[in-house]
């Protein structure tokens, strides 16, 4: 049964925290107060001229001595609105504000307004329900059927906010579908705290303080408002809620966008755009989100790209990936990953990075049991050719080419730059090592700097190593010796035993 509670119209836009939840000497405005930068500006109550023309141009309010406005006010750019709670408004002065060819006057216009700041020159237009933001300088909201903020918005942090039970909270069930390597997902995450989370489950004490970290790096407390941040712009969506949005963010024709933060920055503006569903996420900066995406329980590193009906569900996403049509779970996948074709899949995976799935690849999927799907882990430059399957747990060394087969069994490929063939008129699995250096060092000199080519990011706070000869690479060459050195002696043994 649908619980619909029956309350007072006066009280709505009041009690937002419950009463048990407030400090005491403070008031369930408190939280909102330390958020709102501006409330130091000169805020002043309704004249009587401003409650005439805003009463003439036909808004309403439930108490108009609980609107709040600086000096630059116009009540004339007011229309057609409802106000409820406690509501701040910046300047309104007569001008419009014009971005990418979408001409928009300055004001509220038809729209429900519920315990909101607005910063100075906004366009609030046509937005059926406004409640518990605070709206930057020049933001655009127009044509939004709801964007509302609840109590509990942890706006996609894995935290908990007081009196909430810890099966409510949020988790990626990263690398493994068994959620046996789920982890907490927080603003400003990278890949090596997803690892270090997933991959070190038997360290209990690492675990326990990995998730006391998290959860310190939060308030717990109730009440924070949802935030838009300067000259970002909303139009024409569903759904807005329990959102932090940065700076110069575009955000068009969403379905669904919820508990979410949205990195953005004047240098490095985030888009997301037609038909997208976000749940549970984190959007670092300079990210592309278009048409059709479904996203779940996710974080998305800076300057990464889902596109084109793709699909990314408990999983994380590293620094200059795109992800275009194709779907993704349970996976740790880091910087310069690249997934283009419909028909690609990937799942309970680990790879490292400068990767790249052809058409028809299923990486991760087995389908062929009731068993959960076995997990691969890759190194960098992992490259499954057309159609490859791969359905068991396999370990495979950096810059592994893998030509077109349906691989039946466990690999461990210790060798990088191998290229391994399923040979199925023999029965076995062929290995070259070495095999970009006999046949394409071309492939592997443009995956390096085409990878640093498309490092767009403006603020390079993690060093990614492009050059396919690196630390990690050199250390498999030389283990990769070892091993030739090991397997050469046995071979030789056995055939003077023969």
């Amino acid at each position: 049964m649908n619980v619909i509670t029956k309350r007072k119209i006066s009280d709505l836009g009041y009690h937002f925290i419950d009463g048990e939840h407030i400090p005491e000497g403070k008031d369930e405005y408190y939280l909102r107060d330390q958020q709102h930068k501006k409330l130091k500006s000169k805020y002043r109550l309704l004249s009587a001229y401003d409650i005439e023309v805003l009463v003439k141009n036909q808004n309403t309010s439930s108490d108009w001595t609980q609107i709040h406005v600086t000096d630059k006010f116009n009540p004339k750019l007011v229309k057609r609105c409802e106000f409820y709670g406690k509501i701040r408004i910046g300047a309104l002065e007569n001008y419009y504000l014009d971005y990418h060819d979408m001409k928009a006057p300055v004001g509220l216009y038809d729209s429900t307004i519920i315990s909101c700041d607005l910063g100075d020159n906004v366009v609030v237009n046509n937005v059926k329900q406004l409640a518990h933001y605070i709206i930057g300088d020049q933001c655009i909201l127009i044509n939004i059927n709801e964007m509302t903020t609840s109590n509990r918005a942890k706006f996609g942090n894995g935290i908990l906010k007081k009196g909430e039970a810890e099966n409510v909270r949020i988790k990626l069930e990263i690398c493994n579908e068994n959620t046996g390597r789920s982890i907490l997902p927080f603003n400003g995450m990278l890949a090596a705290d997803a690892y270090i989370w997933a991959k070190y489950r038997g360290d209990h004490e690492l675990m326990d303080r990995l998730l006391e970290i998290t959860d310190n790096a939060y308030d717990s407390s109730r009440g924070y408002y949802g935030v838009v941040k300067e000259r970002s712009v909303i139009k024409n969506c569903l759904i807005v809620k329990d959102s932090n949005i940065g700076s110069d963010a575009y955000i068009k024709g969403c379905n669904k966008i919820k508990n979410l933060t949205v990195n953005s920055s004047a240098d490095e503006s985030t888009q997301i755009g037609e038909g997208v569903e976000l749940v549970n996420g984190i959007i670092g900066y300079g990210c592309r989100v278009f048409y059709g995406v479904k996203a779940v329980r996710f974080v998305m590193a800076t300057n990464s790209c889902l596109k084109y009906g793709a699909r990314l569900i408990n999983s994380y996403l590293g620094e200059n990936s795109t992800i275009s049509c194709c779907e993704v779970l349970n996976s740790l996948i880091y910087a310069g990953h690249e997934q283009h074709h419909n028909n690609s899949f990937l799942c309970a995976a680990t790879i490292k990075g400068q990767s790249n799935l052809a058409a028809g690849a299923t990486i991760g999927s087995n389908h062929n049991s009731r068993a959960a799907d076995g997990e691969i882990v890759a190194g960098r430059g992992f490259w499954p050719g057309l159609c490859v399957s791969l359905k068991h747990n396999c370990n495979f060394a950096s810059f592994t080419l893998i030509s077109k087969g349906d691989y039946p069994a466990e690999i461990n490929l210790p060798t990088p730059f191998s290229l391994l063939i399923n040979d199925e008129s023999e029965g076995v699995l062929k290995v070259m090592p070495g095999y970009w250096f006999f046949y394409n060092m071309y492939a592997l000199a443009r995956n390096s700097w085409k990878c640093e080519k498309r490092d767009k990011r403006k603020v390079k706070y993690l060093n990614i190593e492009f050059e396919y000869l690196a630390p990690d690479t050199i250390s498999e060459i030389y283990n990769s010796i070892s091993l030739f050195e090991l397997w050469v002696g046995q071979t030789h043994l056995g055939k003077d035993a023969e």
